[in-house]
């Protein structure tokens, strides 16, 4: 494994970690003070700097260890954790973030860029400690040892440490730097060393990438084993450790020690078993191990997923083979491929499931934002997040950051009004801004809400006609002129500023969305906020689908947004002036699209009595009966993309091969719904007789 992968995991660990972080620090913000969040948010810091010190980043391993420090106070309860800390860790968070995205890119941060905040955090660190922490600060916080621990194997009370550290030959190749432990254990205290080299072969027999030299370390400091066992912890698997306590009469020589004890073994074989003395102290129960994970490369990912799509397709083509073909010819074959298509969907559904994640990684990318230009703009806001566990597939998520950092960016300029506009208006203070996910049918819809002023259409309206989008005289409704906003390079801002006004933004957001097979509605209510939804196929790859017949013409309909199918009678299909034909249907009436006068497909049936309606949930949590034909038959389709040649075709998310061969159309209900909700009943339309 080379040295610049090693590196890169490192990057892509450390933005987990970052996002964990984020994660913590949210919940310190509500007021969760509990020690398992301190604990939490003290682990991923830590391990960002064990990182970075092993990849010689030293920058982020002093800001890290700063963080550090603080964090070690609030979770030994030295320090009471107070709402200007929370705001300190999280500019340290924002801080550790640049700092890790300036080294993986290869671009420095400026010179001294996070001198002012490690110096915060150790101004934090210094100040009087918390009332009723004296016993935490005395070196024993309550709940730091277990009741079964002796005080001797937690090293409490210890004027410092002796270190044995004998790493194995495979400790370079996974990345390790021993003289990095070494400037750790000194940030601890004084230190004494002496190296081992016993084992160090002749130097035509030394393999560069093993490691030979063992250690012994006398740390001076009164400091927890907990502290010392942090330093070896990316090592641990790695070497063997002793750590010994070291009574305070002891401690006043431990260099002199260590250094006659090296005298006296330097000559001696040192490779043989550590004496039992030596034996590590018990550290209490262990924790349960975590879930074994492995990181595969998404390329590799890809290339599976599209095997699968071509065995999805070949499976396709036999199954239309195998019903040409007499039962007595080949008996076995409808069971065989039966039984190849369950495990082929189990086959699917199990790679699907490792291109998706949660939008959380995407998501916790926000509150930075928020906070910084919300403060640039002397705004008071606060950002609600739901739904961060929503899983889609992991192409989709990488590309949701731009577009939603236009729509966050336009609710906090041009949404959220200054705390005194809203008091004003009978408003709290503080704005609200709300990114929420959520699965429907066989699409996720991504949610920017906010309480601020709405959409002002009369200056959109206004400011269309200045630029000759709208004739003068023209008339339109609330939704036509919300769309104006989509128009590529509309803006109302007044002036050119950092935020808006260059008409970058909307028509960029739509497009993006639009890209991956989605699309983007809005709602606003002048006054009380806008609501931007986004919506979103959950894969790009496979779907199950039902095939239908228009004419000649095969089409798919995702599984996922059927609701039923039926034959409706005459007596159901009624017109309704606006809203073309429409089915009453259990009391209720849902839009009639015949499918055949929506894409032209001639010879088709036009009369809805004689042919066959699925009725579908659109977006809006409507229903909408599209006409078809005939049902041909429920199968998996591979999703190829149009618009590639074609463009966004409105009403076709992309197309598929069917098993004989043919190119089915795959459909794409958003698209197609005429409105995302019922049409209102006639006064005069009687209603249906239910049997």
């Amino acid at each position: 494994m080379s040295f610049d992968h090693l590196r890169g995991t490192y990057f892509e660990e450390s933005a987990e970690l970052l996002e964990s972080a984020y994660a913590q620090l949210a919940l310190l913000a509500e007021g969760a003070h509990d020690e398992d969040t301190v604990h939490a948010l003290f682990r991923a810091v830590h391990s960002i700097k064990g990182g970075g010190g092993a990849f010689g980043l030293e920058r982020v391993v002093g800001l890290a260890h700063a963080m550090e420090t603080l964090l070690d106070l609030l979770r030994e309860g030295e320090r009471a954790l107070e709402p200007g800390l929370v705001s300190l860790m999280l500019r340290g968070a924002d801080a550790l973030a640049d700092l890790l995205a300036a080294e993986r890119d290869g671009r420095g941060c400026p010179p001294g860029f996070e001198d002012a905040l490690v110096a915060a955090f150790l101004q934090a660190a210094d100040a009087p400690a918390a009332p009723g922490a004296s016993a935490a600060s005395a070196g024993a916080a309550p709940g730091a040892v277990s009741g079964t621990a002796s005080a001797a194997a937690s090293g409490a009370g210890a004027a410092g440490w002796r270190i044995r550290f004998r790493p194995h030959p495979a400790l370079f190749r996974n990345a390790n730097e021993p003289l990095l432990l070494v400037r750790e254990l000194r940030r601890l205290g004084p230190l004494a060393v002496l190296a081992e080299t016993a084992d160090l072969p002749a130097l035509e027999a030394m393999e560069p990438e093993d490691a030979y030299v063992g250690w012994r370390f006398s740390l001076s400091a009164p400091v927890p084993r907990e502290r010392v066992e942090e330093v070896f912890e990316f090592v641990a698997d790695d070497c063997d450790l002793v750590i010994e306590a070291v009574e305070a009469v002891e401690a006043a020589g431990a260099a002199d020690a260590v250094e006659a004890a090296g005298a006296g073994e330097a000559a001696a074989p040192a490779g043989g078993p550590p004496a039992a003395a030596e034996a590590p102290a018990p550290r209490g129960a262990e924790a349960p191990a975590p879930a074994a994970s492995v990181r595969v490369d998404v390329a590799k990912i890809d290339r599976l997923v599209n095997l699968v799509g071509e065995l999805v397709i070949n499976q396709a083509m036999l199954v239309q083979l195998g019903t040409t073909l007499p039962p007595s010819l080949c008996p076995g074959l409808i069971g065989g491929l039966e039984t190849l298509s369950q495990h082929l969907r189990e086959l699917q559904e199990g790679v699907m499931a490792i291109r998706t994640q949660p939008v959380r990684s995407v998501f916790s990318r926000m509150p930075r934002l928020v906070r910084e230009l919300s403060g640039s703009l002397g705004k008071d806001v606060r950002l609600v997040i739901a739904g961060e566990a929503t899983e889609i597939d992991k192409t989709v998520v990488e590309r949701l950051a731009d577009p939603l950092t236009h729509l966050l960016r336009n609710a906090l300029d041009h949404g959220i009004e200054p705390p005194a506009d809203r008091q004003a208006a009978g408003k709290p203070a503080q704005g609200t801004i709300l990114l929420g996910a959520e699965q429907r049918g066989g699409r996720i819809v991504i949610e920017v809400s906010d309480d601020g002023r709405g959409i002002d259409r009369a200056r959109v309206l206004a400011r269309a006609r200045e630029r000759g989008l709208v004739a003068p005289d023209a008339v339109l409704g609330e939704g036509e002129i919300d769309e104006l906003i989509f128009r590529p390079s509309f803006s109302t801002a007044a002036a050119v500023s950092a935020v808006s006004g260059r008409g970058v933004g909307m028509d960029v957001v739509r497009r993006d969305i639009q890209a991956l097979g989605g699309r983007v509605t809005v709602e606003s209510r002048q006054g009380a906020g806008s609501r931007f939804l986004l919506s979103l196929p959950l894969t790009l790859a496979v779907l199950d689908g039902l095939v239908v017949a228009v004419g000649r013409q095969a089409y798919i309909l995702p599984i996922a947004v059927i609701v039923e199918s039926l034959r409706p009678r005459p007596e159901d299909i009624h017109a309704v002036v606006g809203h073309g034909r429409v089915l009453a249907i259990r009391g209720a009436y849902i839009p009639l699209l015949p499918l055949h006068e929506r894409f032209g497909v001639p010879d088709a049936e036009g009369d809805p009595s004689r042919g066959i309606v699925v009725i579908v949930e659109t977006e809006k949590d409507g229903r909408l009966g599209l006409l078809v034909d005939d049902l041909v038959g429920q199968q998996q389709v591979v999703v190829k993309s149009l618009e590639t040649n074609y463009g966004p075709v409105p009403g076709i998310g992309g197309a598929t091969i069917l098993g004989d061969g043919r190119v089915a159309l795959i459909l794409d209900i958003p698209g197609l719904d005429p409105g995302a909700r019922p049409a209102p009943a006639p006064v005069a339309l009687p209603q249906p007789a239910l049997h």
